[in-house]
């Protein structure tokens, strides 16, 4: 899969990818802690972080004898601005809506009147 975006809502529908993500947001984590806190093993959570990391929503660098795991807040960013982009355009067909249903009223209550 090339397509980024693709690769990034792929990433965020697993649930321990989304749990890993949460556990990262706050501050790196070291793979030897999400594997604790995820119940996993090492090469489960590897699975995991690779595909985070291949949509761009991790970031891994070596410290030491370390490889802490970062959030990558540039990735989360292609998902947000995709669903706001439909936000937007969803908001503004409830705004019309709305316009319609409140002028459909307004000449009901008109022509209840007559």
């Amino acid at each position: 899969m090339s397509d980024p975006l693709s690769r990034t809502f792929l990433a965020l529908g697993d649930p321990t990818r989304r749990a890993i993500l949460a556990q990262i947001a706050d501050g790196a984590q070291t793979v030897t802690a999400l594997v604790e806190a995820n119940s996993l093993s090492q090469p489960g959570i590897s699975k995991h972080l690779r595909v985070l990391e291949e949509a761009g929503l991790i970031r891994r660098e070596r410290v030491a004898k370390t490889r802490p795991v970062h959030l990558n807040p540039e990735g989360m960013q292609r998902a947000a601005n995709w669903i706001d982009h439909y936000r937007q355009y969803w908001q503004g067909a409830f705004d019309r809506m709305d316009a319609l249903i409140d002028r459909l009223n307004e000449e009901a209550a008109r022509n209840g009147r007559q």
